[in-house]
């Protein structure tokens, strides 16, 4: 085996310009636009020194040294300001240890973040090394990249054998013969180490032989995919087009604002009239002070009535907005009782109706616009199969009147919103969550929202297509049980804070 050096200082990686960067010149000004995938950079006067480590920067990565080849010192300093300036749109590249012809590129990193920055690390050969538990390959644009939540970079694995290197890392393993048979020289996998370890998407080993991913407390408290969402649905670490942006506009026909009516037997439903409402109802104070989660229900049946005021109030179609012929690039929008990010209005209620007086036991889909319901599905096994999820989440056997399914018809979303669709429909979830409190407890029912469900069996009980309309949250509704929580102390186990005044008679809401 050829030795390697266990303190050999990694080598700088080399500058170039990201693929994904375009650059047009205006010789009349001087002015040089990089264009890049989410913003531009403009730069002028762009001559002499700056206008060559511009052209040296579009060519092959070049380490520094070669990059600034032949400047004075003063010119070096003037090109050195604009490569910082351009940083987000440049890339490092870790190169082999051939000299040209022969050289070549291993690997890339590309910044995600205007702050990112990193120090290649001196990895002796002896010290075990391991992918990060946050670490994640995938295919982009054609090439396979390595990314990770915790690092403002992503990794473009260009080289087979650093491809191989990669994989190898899975679990800890010693980095002088790590990629053993790569094809890579002993200090090459040392070069692309030092780069992998100093960014942050290969950890060493601690002398207690853990990693800091796996023992670190707060990392510990982090799974993968939450740590991943996070990092990708707000503006940061992340480079990728974001925002209303119309991504599939003139490609995909977009979703209708309102989903057509499945075909099945259709109740109508109770309308309640305003006036009625405004005379009987709590203020808003009172209900938000007494919502509680109930969780076991009364032995007087919910009515069909009650049903239909509840699901009036929460979630009808208020008005409906089809833009004409002469409003080119006009959203069809609605709107419901709560708010809703475009007024996309992508989720749907499913109401698994167990008892209900005047209303037959079956799985209906709720009629927003027409305010009615439409059976679904009235097999008794797939109400079963329903309450048994809903069960499971509670923790034990929950026996609500009614279990409403709130599902989303995703592309709604996805066709105006890149990056942030699936985040603002949970945004929404919880909105419509809060509603659904308000209005029961202000109804004198039983409500109480769920942690989870069973997306998959709940999208074949409902003859849905799992990746178009699937569920996101799940939702029971009862009559209040007689052992339900009265106002007055809470118990040894609870502590009054603040105003004690804010109590209400018949307040309940000590219970979370």
């Amino acid at each position: 085996m050829i030795p390697v050096s266990t303190k050999s200082p990694p080598r700088t990686a080399a500058r170039v310009l990201r693929a994904d960067v375009r650059v047009a010149l205006d010789g009349s000004t001087d002015t040089v636009t990089l264009h890049g995938p989410t913003s531009d950079l403009v730069l002028r006067p762009v001559r002499g020194a700056l206008r060559t480590v511009l052209d040296r920067l579009g060519g092959e990565p070049l380490p520094e040294e070669e990059l600034y080849e032949g400047f004075t010192p003063v010119e070096r300093r003037r090109a050195s300001v604009l490569v910082a300036r351009a940083s987000q749109l440049l890339a490092y590249s870790v190169l082999s240890r051939e000299e040209p012809p022969l050289r070549r590129e291993l690997m890339r990193l590309e910044q995600t973040a205007r702050d990112a920055g990193y120090e290649p690390a001196v990895v002796d050969a002896a010290t075990r090394v391991r992918l990060s538990r946050f670490a994640l390959c995938r295919s982009r644009g054609g090439v396979l990249v390595l990314e990770s939540p915790l690092v403002k970079f992503r990794v473009l694995l260009t080289d087979r054998g650093v491809r191989e290197l990669t994989t190898a890392l899975g679990q800890p393993v010693a980095a002088g013969p790590a990629g053993d048979g790569t094809g890579l020289g002993p200090q090459e996998r040392l070069d692309v180490l030092a780069h992998l370890v100093g960014a942050g998407f290969v950890e060493a080993e601690a002398p207690d032989g853990t990693f800091a991913s796996d023992t670190e407390p707060k990392l510990r408290q982090w799974d993968f995919h939450d740590l991943l969402f996070h990092s990708r649905v707000r503006s940061g670490r992340y480079d990728g087009i974001f925002g209303a942006v119309y991504p599939y506009q003139g490609e995909i026909e977009p979703r209708p604002a309102v989903k057509p009516v499945p075909v099945g037997e259709a109740v109508d439903l109770y309308r309640p009239l305003r006036r009625d409402i405004d005379a009987r109802d709590p203020s808003l104070t009172a209900a938000i002070e007494t919502r509680r989660s109930h969780r076991t229900y009364g032995e007087r049946e919910l009515t069909a009535e009650e049903l239909g005021e509840f699901l009036y109030r929460v979630q009808r179609v208020r008005v409906h907005h089809t833009p004409g012929a002469d409003s080119p690039g006009i959203d069809e929008v609605i709107s419901r009782p709560y708010p809703s990010g475009g007024s996309l209005y992508e989720l749907e209620l499913y109401v698994t109706v167990l008892r209900c007086q005047g209303l037959a036991p079956g799985i209906y889909h709720y009629d927003s616009y027409g305010h009615r319901l439409v059976l679904v599905n009235d097999a008794e096994v797939d109400r079963g199969s329903l309450l048994n999820v809903a069960s499971r989440s509670v923790g034990f056997d929950v026996r609500p009147d009614v279990l409403i399914t709130v599902t989303s018809r995703f592309q709604r979303m996805a066709w105006k919103y890149r990056a942030m669709a699936y985040a603002t429909t949970l945004r929404h979830t919880g909105v419509l969550y809060q509603t659904m409190y308000l209005v029961a407890t202000a109804m004198g029912l039983a409500p109480c929202g769920l942690g989870n469900g069973d997306a998959d069996m709940s999208a074949r009980v409902l003859g849905l297509d799992y990746l178009e309309e699937s569920s996101v949250g799940d939702f029971l509704l009862g009559t209040p049980g007689a052992d339900a929580p009265a106002a007055g102390d809470p118990g040894p186990e609870w502590h009054m804070v603040n105003s004690p005044e804010w109590s209400l008679p018949g307040d309940a809401s000590f219970a979370p």
